[in-house]
Parts: structure tokens; C-alpha cells; sequence
């Protein structure tokens, strides 16, 4: 399976641009790109239902999982487990981008926003 990125929408959510390349698809995972403007963040959440992993592809980003902070950057990765809460913010004046795949994959009903 191939899908191109000019063929994939991007939608606005609370700030992040996302793209969701496999939002029409019903695949055992997710993936999509997040682009992070500065001093834009994702408000506290956690799921019911998916690990998360963040892979930073550019910039720098500020984590807080379960309440600790983590500062991570180009070539970091962050593994949210299934029930742990989270929020993420970007403190910088450059986009942060990340990659984000979800383990089964992304439903918003269960997702948790605080």
C-alpha cells in the first residue's frame, strides 16, 4: 500500500497540524504528522485504548508524562503507554514536527481530554 502525502488532508486540532494518513483506512495501527506552532500545545489526556508513540523529527519539545517533564528533540522518542496521561507543549518560536503512530489505532471516542 502506498498513500502520498499531497493526497492526505490535513486538518486543524486545538492548534496541531495533523495528518492523518491513515484515517480512511481500518489497518491494526496509525499513523500521521503533527506539526507543532510555537507556544502551541496538547492539552492534558491519556487513552482507553492505544499506546502512542511521538517520534520528533524537528525542533523541541517540552513532555509531561504522568507528571514529569522531559525536554526531547530531534531523533528522541516517547512512548505513551495506554492509561498514562500526558500533555505536550512547544516553548520554542520554530514548528516542532513529530510523527505519531497509535497502537491499535486512533479512535477519538477514546481518547480522554481533560
Amino acid at each position: 500500500m502506498i498513500i502520498k502525502e499531497n493526497e492526505v488532508e490535513q486538518f486543524d486540532f486545538d492548534g496541531l497540524k495533523i495528518t492523518d494518513y491513515t484515517a480512511k483506512l481500518d489497518e491494526n495501527s496509525s499513523f500521521a504528522t503533527i506539526s507543532v506552532l510555537p507556544q502551541i500545545s496538547h492539552k492534558l489526556s491519556w487513552s482507553k485504548r492505544s499506546n502512542k508513540y511521538y517520534y520528533i523529527i524537528t525542533g523541541e519539545i517540552n513532555f509531561i508524562v504522568n507528571d514529569k517533564e522531559y525536554i526531547l528533540s530531534k531523533g528522541d522518542l516517547c512512548v505513551i503507554k495506554k492509561g498514562e496521561k500526558f500533555k505536550y507543549k512547544n516553548n520554542s518560536s520554530g514548528i516542532v514536527k513529530m510523527i505519531l503512530v497509535h497502537t491499535p489505532n486512533f479512535k477519538l471516542d477514546q481518547e480522554i481530554f481533560e
